[in-house]
């Protein structure tokens, strides 16, 4: 079959090729309402598709973004990117969404892949072990924009939690009811990822404000299949009063430890999670939760890069944006902390 064309939609409508265009385009500005239905019912009867590859080469733009995310089965990268996609939805940009599984081969692969589609930017969860990389897009002139996490010396706009406040609402809050000996549990350190860093010396600085001494022992960063053989080796010398889980994964980690070992929550342990996920509220007992502004986030890295594509906002100026956490109180902390 022969494709239907724009010239063949002029043609039904009674109009130009370039007023179809301008209708396809959005440009309404001259356009009356009856010419309007005209070309909408001819594009409908005749089944016309627009060129995506053809438009794209001449307004040198395929309305498309990138999103790299660390691991898409954490909550707060399955929520942030559903707020870009309802950011550029409403500016008419297409979203492609790839999960780098913070492996920076993967995350390399995945930005050349989205380059070669001629992605109009990118939004980023970095591994951070693609510098040279990351400074070609820079230097190029290249749309990007950094989320959850910086990379030294790149200078990318990131959009980021206060991962020190996150720490110590949670340290100050376990304090006000008793615990000392609290334990901070974080994803492994070794790769780099500034959240991880972040978290644990708020935890460190709010202890130290507290006249707590810091105990490396309470302190672990691990793999989360690892963390039952850590908290094993945690609960039979002087067991903690209460944990402090980084992410996610680690809170569901703690949280099937303490129903294999019948700990009780929060009786035996109290503990706090840094991420606010879904079943937090309804678990029993309800989670006790530092919450991101994940919505927020999304959309102002959403609104961020589209700027930059949109040449609103100089690519020179690129600050930082740091979200304030808020603490959700529930029932997993032990009221008064634990009886001497």
């Amino acid at each position: 079959m022969k494709s239907v064309t724009m010239a063949d939609v002029a043609k039904r409508a009674n109009v130009s090729k370039s007023t179809v265009s301008q209708y396809l385009n959005k440009r309404y500005d001259y356009m009356g309402e009856k010419t309007k239905e005209r070309i909408k019912e001819a594009i409908e009867e005749l089944g016309y598709q627009p060129n995506i590859v053809a438009r794209s080469l001449k307004q040198k733009s395929t309305k498309t973004i990138g999103v790299i995310v660390a691991n898409i089965l954490h909550n707060f990268s399955t929520e942030v990117s559903r707020a870009i996609e309802d950011v550029c939805h409403s500016s008419d940009f297409h979203t492609i969404i790839c999960n780098a599984d913070d492996d920076p081969a993967k995350e390399k692969k995945y930005i050349e892949m989205l380059r070669a589609k001629q992605v109009d930017g990118l939004i980023i969860f970095p591994t951070g072990n693609n510098r040279e990389l990351y400074r070609k897009m820079l230097k190029e002139d290249y749309p990007v924009v950094f989320i959850d996490r910086p990379v030294p010396d790149i200078p990318v706009s990131s959009v980021m939690l206060n991962n020190e406040k996150a720490s110590q609402l949670a340290v100050n809050h376990l304090m006000e009811n008793g615990h000392k000996r609290i334990a901070m549990i974080t994803a492994s350190i070794k790769d780099n990822v500034t959240p991880r860093f972040e978290r644990i010396e708020g935890y460190k600085k709010a202890l130290l404000a507290n006249d707590i001494p810091i105990r490396e022992d309470l302190i672990v960063s691990i793999q989360p299949e690892q963390i039952e053989e850590a908290l094993n080796e945690m609960f039979q010398s002087n067991p903690p009063e209460a944990v402090i889980a980084g992410n996610d994964f680690i809170l569901k980690e703690i949280l099937k430890f303490a129903k294999h070992h019948k700990v009780r929550i929060p009786k035996d342990l109290s503990i706090i999670g840094i991420d606010d996920v879904p079943y937090a509220s309804f678990y029993t007992p309800a989670i006790t939760a530092v919450a991101q502004p994940t919505f927020k986030m999304g959309k102002t890295a959403g609104e961020l890069l589209l700027n930059k594509i949109q040449k609103k906002q100089s690519t020179d100026d690129r600050p930082d944006f740091r979200f304030e956490p808020t603490l959700m109180v529930r029932d997993s902390v032990k009221q008064g902390g634990r009886r001497k």
